[in-house]
């Protein structure tokens, strides 16, 4: 460029000085035509060799000039390339005169201005990033030719394979529903919905397609995997309390009509009747009191009264309090030992635990003679379990045995007067407590019942032996 700069520069002025030396020469002629005598015919020949002299003046000054125009246009035109491959950062270096310092000044300018807009876009973009992947509905947009144009992080966990920029959308998600409510959105250019529960396994999803103003579209995925689970075991709670209820109430209703009926009822028979009645009212109280006990602990207002207890104390409270539960049932409950270590506790709760376990032990395991009580420590925490040695409980059930109103076998759980909710309460009371439960058993080896507590951190340990001291300087 500075070439081309230099030569047009360089031609202008040699025409120009042209020009001025071919007037003159032609003034001069015709003066000289009118006039005679050498002295006029000399200042002919002077004026020629001066318009050359000039000449050959003028041109280094022109190149001087030439080249450092054509080299502020040259960084210029850098300049310009670096602003379109993307490098905002560039600026040029602007002398303070002359004519292009103007221009250098207002490009500067512009390119700071555009630094600023493309920072502002790029923030609002990674804001933007960063709101969709903190959302928990899979979202993903393609194009108007079905290209992924974006997807969040949830859509590509919930896909399982890796959703690419630029790739048609079928190459990664292979759900029909999800294609099919795209398409629908796409060719409709309205607000499709659909439902999904083959993208990911076990999982049901609520699908909503919106057409984009560029001609793309956006689908919005929502797990309804646990709605869908509340609603069933809502359904399900329902029907089982109706089923329990429904026994014992037709039981009563019969005897009561049976009494009515007669004007001479049999005094033994009425008393048998009568007894009849007794025990599933009796029942019916306890299914009463455990769906309450249950509902409280679900409860979000459930709190409990935490202590550190050691580990060894509660065992020992627990065959100390609960003796009473076998002593008609040949049953001997003895502890199979426990370390001294601390855990958190609510102290009534965690008797209903060992409460529900040891009298579901003597209910369904008294064949074995005797049931065990202890603890052990593990990395963080304190395992404590209920050993029977009775029948046992079949591998299928143990999955489900925490379950309400689940019962392995039924008849012999309403006979012995269970609700089959005992096991789901010490769940959740467990697990209100940051531990977990779980039964190990073998048909004919009987079944043990573990269930987990965090052990008290060692801050805590100080301060309850700094109010062990306390209490006793105080007391002597």
């Amino acid at each position: 460029m500075t070439r081309k700069v230099f030569t047009k520069l360089m031609a202008l002025f040699v025409l120009l000085l042209l020009f001025e030396t071919a007037a003159m020469e032609i003034i001069l002629r015709r003066m000289m035509e009118h006039s005679e005598g050498e002295t006029l015919h000399r200042l002919g020949g002077e004026a020629i060799w001066s318009g050359l002299i000039a000449l050959l003046v003028a041109l280094p000054i022109a190149a001087w000039a030439a080249s450092r125009i054509a080299a502020r246009l040259q960084r210029v035109m850098i300049f310009a390339r670096r602003i379109a491959q993307g490098d905002l950062s560039a600026r040029l270096e602007h002398d303070r005169g002359g004519e292009l310092a103007a221009i250098e000044a207002a490009l500067n300018q512009t390119a700071e201005r555009l630094g600023q807009s493309f920072a502002e876009i790029e923030s609002s973009r990674h804001e933007l990033a960063t709101m969709l992947d903190s959302m928990q509905e899979a979202v993903v947009a393609v194009t108007a030719e079905g290209l992924v144009r974006w997807s969040n992080t949830v859509m590509k966990r919930t896909a399982g394979t890796e959703i690419r920029v630029g790739r048609p959308l079928v190459h990664s998600v292979r759900d029909p529903e999800l294609l099919d409510c795209v398409k629908g959105a796409q060719e409709s250019r309205e607000v499709r919905y659909g439902r999904s529960s083959s993208l990911a396994p076990g999982r049901t999803f609520e699908i909503s397609a919106a057409p984009l103003p560029t001609g793309g579209v956006i689908a919005v995925l929502h797990d309804v995997t646990r709605i869908e689970s509340a609603e069933r075991s809502r359904r399900d709670f329902i029907a089982n309390v109706s089923h329990e209820l429904r026994t014992p109430l037709t039981s009563i209703q019969g005897y009561v009509e049976t009494l009515v009926e007669d004007p001479h009822p049999n005094p033994a028979t009425t008393n048998e009747f009568l007894q009849v009645i007794l025990k599933n009212a009796t029942r019916m109280n306890r299914l009463t009191e455990d769906l309450l006990a249950l509902a409280t602990i679900e409860s979000p207002d459930y709190k409990l009264a935490m202590q550190p207890t050691r580990a060894s104390e509660m065992v020992n409270d627990a065959i100390d309090s609960l003796g009473g539960l076998v002593v008609d049932s040949g049953v001997e409950l003895e502890s199979s030992g426990a370390p001294d270590a601390l855990v958190m506790v609510d102290p009534d709760a965690m008797n209903q635990v060992f409460g529900n376990l040891i009298e579901n032990a003597v209910k369904y395991g008294k064949s074995g003679g005797r049931i065990q009580v202890g603890a052990r420590t593990l990395d963080s925490e304190i395992e404590f379990y209920v050993r029977d040695f009775g029948p046992g409980i079949a591998s299928e059930h143990l999955d489900r045995i925490f379950e309400r109103f689940y019962r392995v076998d039924k008849a012999r759980s309403r006979e012995a007067g269970g609700t089959g909710l005992g096991l789901a309460i010490v769940k959740h009371i467990v697990q209100a407590h940051g531990g977990h439960i779980r039964a190990e058993s073998e048909l004919g080896s009987g079944t043990t019942f573990l269930f987990t507590l965090p052990v008290v951190p060692a801050k805590h340990r100080h301060e309850e032996h700094a109010d062990a001291q306390t209490v006793a300087q105080n007391g002597a």
